[in-house]
């Protein structure tokens, strides 16, 4: 969906052909090009996209599909339409009917642009989702985690603090830098490993006041843990008691405002602390690294992956000492004699789950704060992000209050698309539904679909459903519905 996406997909039946342009690094060219097929064949197939589950009965999608699709579809096991149609690594397709050319290009043009979703060591191997080495010895707790962090966190939660933490900690030793804001803390369980884990100075904003009441509870616990330990002399970790403890915030990070804003939110909170006054010139951001220009790393983590092969979208910006050659990494409104720029720490700016607009936003300001010097950012919710056709979409967080009468803010930008090259293509538009589809796990669905799952009958309770709120009060259309616990077990009038 971002523009920084590192994927080539050609259309239709050339796809298959420029696999290999899924590599690390693409020409702003390549890029480009990338992100014009996507967008071609999006909009060719939207009508599929623009589709939830819970329609199939109440929109009669089945008779969408092209007419030559259908006959060839519809005898299909479940399994068998994991392996012919979701699955790219099963090699073994054997078909009871012949398939019509263009539903076999549709589906080599599909897994073509599908983003890498596994470590680059798993890429090619049949294993692909086996438990990481981590989870061998207790499938509910990380052996590479220690006890503290794990309390309240679920075994999916341990591998990504543990995993992002590291790369944060590896990011601030590179950037020379101390203090990191986890913006979307939530109960602050990243926010305590980068702290009291790896001596980092964390400041931690959340939206959400009991979130927020939480996070202070479980720090306390920990601290009252370790109190134990050390009273026991039997801790042999590193931790210290006397590591500062995170700087938790309540406060919601306005996606419309301008840096300068962010920074004054972040020092009004005392979030990050006043620096003695730097020398008039280039900022350190620019001067940290003398033997890199403008360098930004990005690498990716997956689960079972190793720490050097660490998950996330993370970006470095190391530069040059020599001025003229200084000059060509400014960011634009970013001046070095400008004093306002002056008296603040700079800090690493992290997100886990970042929900919405909020991760778009986090980037903006890693572009174009001279104070942020590196950042890690993994999104969610990608549903929630604004766009020029939705500029409000569903469970999109509100200000608390509305904004006061001249406050510093950037011109109209929404979360998608964060190009304005991509915002040029035709067709390039993402519906709500399109991003919603984006969120869900097509591993989920082939492991259903091969094993025959009774969860598969949950998907068709809910679109009867559908049908029948949408007979009896149309308003409630989509409405959201509370999960029940091991639906799939009781009958449907249940």
């Amino acid at each position: 969906m971002l523009a920084f996406a590192r994927l080539s997909v050609p259309c239709q039946l050339s796809a298959a052909q420029d696999v290999e342009m899924f590599t690390p690094s693409l020409s702003a060219e390549q890029q480009r090009e990338l992100a014009q097929r996507l967008t071609v064949f999006l909009s060719h197939y939207s009508h599929l996209s623009d589709s939830y589950i819970i329609e199939f009965f109440t929109e009669d999608l089945w008779h969408t599909l092209p007419s030559t699709w259908q006959p060839v579809l519809q005898d299909l096991s479940y399994p068998q339409i994991a392996d012919l149609l979701l699955d790219a690594t099963y090699g073994d397709r054997r078909y009871s009917s012949v398939w019509p050319l263009s539903l076999l290009a549709f589906r080599a043009t599909a897994h073509a642009l599908a983003f890498p979703r596994e470590s680059r060591w798993e890429r090619g191997r049949a294993g692909s989702s086996v438990r990481p080495e981590e989870f061998l010895e207790n499938q509910s707790q990380s052996s590479l985690l220690g006890h503290i962090f794990r309390k309240h966190v679920k075994p999916k939660k341990q591998h990504e603090i543990r995993k992002l933490g590291m790369l944060v900690k590896q990011l601030c030793d590179h950037t020379d830098c101390k203090t990191v804001v986890d913006v979307g803390s939530g109960q602050g369980h990243l926010t305590r490993f980068l702290s009291f884990g790896l001596g980092l100075s964390v400041t931690a904003i959340e939206a959400d006041p009991a979130l927020v009441a939480m996070a202070s509870k479980f720090d306390r616990q920990l601290l009252w843990v370790l109190e134990k330990e050390k009273q026991k002399k039997s801790c042999s970790s590193h931790f210290s008691v006397t590591q500062p403890c995170p700087h938790h915030v309540t406060g919601w990070v306005n996606p419309k405002a301008s840096w300068e804003a962010f920074t004054k939110q972040l020092s009004a909170a005392g979030c990050v602390g006043e620096s003695p006054p730097t020398p008039s010139g280039p900022s350190k951001k620019r001067l940290r690294g003398s033997k890199h220009q403008g360098h930004v790393v990005q690498t990716s983590i997956s689960p079972g992956s190793t720490d050097s092969d660490a998950h996330v979208t993370s970006q470095h910006q190391l530069t040059t000492t020599e001025p003229e050659e200084a000059s060509s990494v400014c960011q634009e409104g970013a001046h070095p004699e400008d004093n306002s720029l002056q008296g603040h720490a700079d800090f690493v700016l992290t997100g886990l789950h970042a929900c919405g607009d909020l991760s778009p936003t986090l980037l903006r300001h890693f572009v174009n704060c001279p104070h942020v010097c590196g950042i890690t950012s993994v999104a969610c919710c990608y549903m929630k992000i604004t766009t020029k056709e939705n500029p409000t979409p569903p469970g999109l967080i509100e200000p608390p209050t509305p904004p006061a009468p001249g406050q510093d803010s950037v011109p109209s930008q929404f979360g998608y698309p964060m190009s304005s090259w991509v915002g040029g293509l035709p067709g390039h538009q993402l519906s709500y539904k399109a991003r919603e589809g984006a969120c869900h796990a097509v591993e989920d669905y082939v492991r259903r679909l091969r094993e025959e799952s009774k969860l598969l009958v949950t998907h068709c309770y809910r679109a009867m459903l559908e049908t029948f709120i949408r007979d009896t009060r149309p308003d409630l259309r989509r409405a959201g519905i509370q999960t029940i616990k091991k639906a799939h077990l009781v009958p449907f009038t249940e």
